[in-house]
C-alpha cells in the first residue's frame, strides 16, 4: 500500500512510497482503512525536527476511517465501524486514567509509538505518534479507534482527531472559559480557529484573533472572532476592550517562545495564559520571579485539549450537529497523498487553514 514516508529526521520532503506492508491486528488491536486524514502542523514539526520521532516513519496522526479487522479481546468495535483515530488514547488502567482523572495525560501512547507499524523492503517503519495516518491502513490499540455514526463525513471526522479537539478542548476543558469573558488567540491556523470556536461555544464576549496573515484574520472572523488584528495593533485594541487591564484568557497556538511570552503579557492579573502550540525542546522564554507572585497569573499547558477522547469526540460531534461548531468550513482543500509535499509547503507559508488528504 501507499504511504508518505520520512526516511531521515530533517529531510526536506516526504517520499510517497508504494510497497508498505502491514500485518494483522493482535490482541487489543484493530486495523483501520484510512479514508481521510488532516494535514496538521505537528506533522510539519516532525519533519523539521521540532517534535522528535524515530525514522523511518509514516507521518500523519489526524485521521478517520473504517475498521477492517479486529483482534482478540477488543470490546465494542467490529468490522465496518466508522472510527476517528485518537493518536494519544487512554489505556484506562493507569494512575492518570483512574486516580488522577486525567486520561489525556496517559502515556501508553509512547509504547505504541515505539513499536514498528509497517515494513518496507524488509525494513521496519514506525507510525507518527503511533498512528501513521498518511498511509492507506493503520493498526491501533482499540482505545485509539473511537467509534462514530456512519453519517459523519470522514473529512470532518478526521479533523476532530487532533486540530478541532485540541483547540476546542483548550477552551472548554483546559481553560474552562467563562461566559462573558474576554479572550485573545495568538495564531489562526487549524488549532487557533478551533480555540476561537471553543471560546464562542463557552460564551466569551470578546474573542480577539492575532496573526500576521490577512487571510487568516478574515477567516478567524468567520469562525467567531469579534476582532482580528496583527501583533503590532494588539496593544491599542487591548486598551480599548479591557481598559488596559488585559484579557481574561490568552491562548498561544503557534509554538513560539515570543508568542508564549506575548500571551502571558496579554492577560490581566489573575488571568490565564494557555500554551497550546508545540515548541522546540531547547527553546525557552523568561518570566520574572516577582511578576509571577504579584500578578497571580496562571500559565498552563494544554496537551490534546485536556481531552477524554472516550466522551469528548462525541461531544464535539453533538456540537457540530447542533450548529455550534462549523467543521465543514475548516476543510479548505482536499488533496491526494501525492500532493503532500506541496501541502506542507503551503502550510509552512501560512497560505491555508486546513487541508485534508483523501485516500
Amino acid at each position: 500500500m501507499r504511504g508518505a514516508l520520512m526516511r531521515n529526521a530533517g529531510d526536506d520532503a516526504l517520499e510517497v512510497v508504494d510497497g508498505l506492508e502491514i500485518g494483522e491486528p493482535g490482541p487489543g488491536q484493530v486495523k483501520v482503512k484510512i479514508v481521510a486524514t488532516g494535514v496538521c502542523h505537528s506533522d510539519l514539526s516532525v519533519l523539521n525536527g521540532t517534535i522528535p520521532q524515530p525514522p523511518p516513519v509514516i507521518l500523519g496522526h489526524e485521521g478517520a476511517g473504517i475498521v477492517t479487522a479486529v483482534g482478540e479481546n477488543v470490546p465494542g468495535l467490529a468490522e465496518g465501524d466508522h472510527v476517528i483515530i485518537a493518536w494519544s488514547p487512554p489505556c484506562g488502567l493507569c494512575a492518570d486514567c483512574v486516580d488522577r482523572k486525567s486520561p489525556h495525560l496517559c502515556q501508553a501512547f509512547l509504547f505504541n509509538m515505539a513499536i514498528p507499524k509497517y515494513t518496507l523492503d524488509g525494513t521496519d517503519v514506525y507510525g507518527m505518534a503511533g498512528a501513521g495516518t498518511w498511509a492507506e491502513e493503520t493498526i491501533m490499540p482499540w482505545q485509539g479507534a473511537i467509534k462514530i455514526d456512519d453519517d459523519v463525513p470522514m473529512e470532518v471526522a478526521s479533523l476532530i482527531g487532533c486540530a478541532v479537539m485540541t483547540g476546542v478542548g483548550a477552551a472548554i476543558n483546559t481553560a474552562k472559559v467563562v461566559p462573558g469573558s474576554s479572550v485573545v488567540v495568538f495564531g489562526c491556523g487549524g488549532v487557533g480557529i478551533s480555540v476561537i470556536q471553543g471560546a464562542r461555544v463557552c460564551g466569551a464576549a470578546e474573542i480577539v484573533a492575532v496573526d500576521l496573515v490577512d487571510d487568516k484574520l478574515e477567516t478567524a472572523k468567520k469562525f467567531g472572532a469579534t476582532h482580528a488584528v496583527k501583533p503590532d495593533d494588539l496593544a491599542a485594541l487591548q486598551a480599548e476592550l479591557t481598559g488596559g487591564a488585559g484579557f481574561d484568557y490568552a491562548f498561544e497556538a503557534i509554538g513560539s517562545p515570543v508568542t508564549m511570552r506575548a500571551a502571558f503579557d496579554a492577560i490581566r492579573r489573575g488571568g490565564m495564559a494557555v500554551i497550546v502550540g508545540v515548541g522546540r525542546a531547547e527553546q525557552t522564554f523568561e518570566l520574572s520571579a516577582f511578576e509571577m507572585f504579584y500578578s497571580e497569573k496562571h500559565l498552563v499547558g494544554s496537551y490534546y485539549g485536556s481531552t477524554d477522547v472516550r466522551s469528548d469526540f462525541a461531544r464535539i460531534i453533538r456540537l457540530w450537529r447542533a450548529g455550534k461548531l462549523d467543521l465543514e468550513a475548516m476543510v479548505t482543500r482536499t488533496i491526494a497523498l501525492e500532493d503532500i509535499n506541496e501541502a506542507l509547503g503551503a502550510m509552512e507559508r501560512g497560505e491555508v487553514v486546513r487541508q485534508v488528504i483523501t485516500l
